[in-house]
Parts: C-alpha cells; sequence; structure tokens
C-alpha cells in the first residue's frame, strides 16, 4: 500500500478513530478502536472481513464496501505507520493470580506476542494498550453466532472467547487495555 496516497482515502476513518474518546452506539456504547500503530496486514485482514460480511457491523461493511483492494492496502499503509514514534514500551506489570490464569487458558500471548504488542504474524492485531470496552465488545463479538447485523466469524477466536464468561472477558479486557502499546488516536487537523 502507498501511505501517501490514503492521504486522500481516510475520510471516511477520521470521523471516528480520528476523533479522541468517540464512541460507538452499536451494538453497545463503546470507544471506537485506536487504529494508529496497528498493523498494516491486521487492518487489511479486518476491511476485508468486514467487506465479506465475517465481521458483522452495518457502518463498517458500508465503508468496506466502497473501497478497493487498492484503497485497503493504501488505508493499511497509512495508520500502520501514522503516529508511530521510537518511544520504547515499559515492561507490563503482573496481572493478578486470576487474570493471569485467564491469559494461560486463553493462549493469548501465542497469537498477540509479547506484551500483547508485537504479534507472530502481522495480520494479528496489536492488542496492548486498546481501549478495555472496544476489546470487552470486540471478544464478547466473537461469541455471537447468526446474528445478521454483529458479530465475528473466526474459529480461533470464537473457540478462545466462547471458553469464558462475559466477567472473566471483561477481566481480560480491562489487564490488556492497561498496558502501554503501540497504539493511538491521532487527531487529524481539521483544516486539511
Amino acid at each position: 500500500g502507498d501511505a501517501k496516497a490514503a492521504e486522500q482515502k481516510i475520510a471516511m476513518c477520521i470521523g471516528c478513530h480520528g476523533i479522541k474518546g468517540y464512541q460507538a452506539s452499536f451494538p453497545e456504547v463503546y470507544r471506537v478502536p485506536m487504529i494508529s500503530g496497528q498493523n498494516a496486514k491486521y487492518i487489511a485482514a479486518a476491511l476485508n472481513a468486514y467487506k465479506k460480511g465475517e465481521r458483522k457491523h452495518p457502518t463498517m461493511r458500508g465503508i468496506a464496501d466502497s473501497l478497493s483492494d487498492q484503497d485497503i492496502a493504501d488505508v493499511a499503509a497509512y495508520y500502520e505507520q501514522h503516529g508511530k514514534t521510537d518511544a520504547v514500551a515499559k515492561a507490563p506489570a503482573a496481572p493478578d493470580a486470576k487474570v493471569a490464569a485467564l491469559l494461560q487458558k486463553g493462549a493469548c500471548v501465542s497469537c498477540h506476542g509479547d506484551n500483547f504488542s508485537k504479534p507472530v504474524d502481522p495480520s494479528y492485531p496489536k492488542i496492548a494498550g486498546q481501549h478495555k470496552d472496544f476489546l470487552f465488545v470486540a471478544l464478547k463479538s466473537y461469541k455471537v453466532e447468526n446474528q445478521s447485523t454483529w458479530g465475528r466469524s473466526n474459529g480461533v477466536m470464537g473457540g478462545v472467547a466462547k471458553q469464558f464468561s462475559n466477567a472473566e472477558l471483561k477481566a481480560l479486557s480491562a489487564y490488556v487495555g492497561s498496558l502501554d502499546g503501540d497504539l493511538k488516536t491521532v487527531p487529524q487537523s481539521k483544516f486539511r
């Protein structure tokens, strides 16, 4: 993808992902995910999943449907480098015993990597520091089946999420959201 070319293609993205604290209200109220600093391959995979209907969110599906494969590659490249710094993350605080057991049960680091910021494959998301309310909604959406307007289809994440209660998913989300990570919301200038 061409990050420079994406500067003319991100207007639909910045209305939500470029506003600090912006909240979505579907399927429940939560802060939209931070995408600046996310892996390009993951952003492309997510947009393609919306386009194919594997992720069911009407707004994101409409946006993804309007993007060509080149647009998706460009937008993904843009957000991967957007707001990137050379800051070194602090070592994470150790989770309490209950959360540590949940993390081990879910084998979260086996895909999301050390400190949840270095996925083993760039098509997997960085999740450290992501909004805890978004993480919770995302994890719950893997447990949903046969819904036409919301949910996510991913066999691996579905299998992981379904083994946890919503209270356990909330505890996992709170811990992972409390970590330092590469993700951020970078406000766009209102004068473009």
